[in-house]
Formats: structure tokens, sequence, C-alpha cells
């Protein structure tokens, strides 16, 4: 009887234990994930300031002078050309264009800043460009991804 009395409070304390270190770990992971959240938010945030002001020389335009609303809305091209709102962009990258060429968001970005902006395209590898891609991914939060889908 003694030595089940023992097995007993041996398996409590390592149920125990096991339930504080995975409260411990739960609390830790959740800080994290709201650390992460901060930082990325934070991301988003410096990618709209370079989406809404004129960042890549050029003629002066920002990205936000064709894509309004943060891109959150639908767009004009200045002869008047409809473009859709942005906010599926990064769920429907990479997509082929109308010659069968592969583009990546990326490359659609270098796209628009050396067509629309005439201004110097983002190097692939650059603070901006990850900035912007963090922005526009942002924009697709929640929403499906549908590689190669229609921009809504």
């Amino acid at each position: 009887m003694l030595r089940n009395t023992r097995y007993q409070r041996t398996m409590k304390w390592m149920v125990t234990a096991t339930a504080l270190g995975l409260v411990t770990a739960f609390m830790t992971c959740s800080a994290q994930a709201a650390e992460l959240s901060t930082q990325l938010q934070s991301a988003a945030n410096q990618g709209l300031e370079i989406f809404m002001h004129p960042s890549f020389g050029g003629n002066g335009k920002a990205c936000n002078s064709c894509h309004r609303n943060g891109g959150v809305g639908p767009g004009a091209l200045p002869d008047g050309t409809r473009l859709p709102s942005l906010s599926n962009a990064a769920a429907i990258f990479p997509r082929f264009n109308r010659k069968g060429k592969l583009v990546t968001l990326e490359d659609q970005v270098r796209n628009c800043v050396a067509g629309a902006i005439e201004g110097t395209p983002p190097a692939y590898d650059s603070d901006k460009m990850r900035l912007l891609v963090v922005y526009l991914t942002s924009l697709a939060q929640g929403k499906a991804i549908d590689m190669g889908g229609k921009p809504r």
C-alpha cells in the first residue's frame, strides 16, 4: 500500500510539473506571437509609407497615385484605364502574364515602378521591396490563396 501511495504522489508531481511546463511554454509562445504581430504590423506600416509617398524618383508619383486608397479600392492609370484593388494581390501571385511569362509579386512591383512611376525599381533583396511586399501581403490577410487567380 505504501508503495502505491508513493507511486501516486510521484505521478501527481509529474503531471503537475508537465502542466506547469505546458502553461509556461504557451505563455512564452503567446508573448512571442504578440511581438511578431507587432513587428509585422510595424513593417506593414512602413510599407504603407513607401506606397503612399514618391519613393522611387521618376515622375514624382507614388504607388497610391494609381492604386488609390492605399490599394484597397479600385484605381486607375493616368489614361483612365481602370485597375483592380490590390486587396488580394499577394494571394494571386505568382501568376502568368498575358505573354505567358511567370511573374512574382516582386516582379509586378518592379514593373509598376519602372512603368507607371517611371522610377528606379527597388532591388529584389532591398528593404523597400520587403516592406512593400509585407504591406501588400497584409492587404490579403484572410484571403484564400488563389495562385494565378484574378485581381479583385
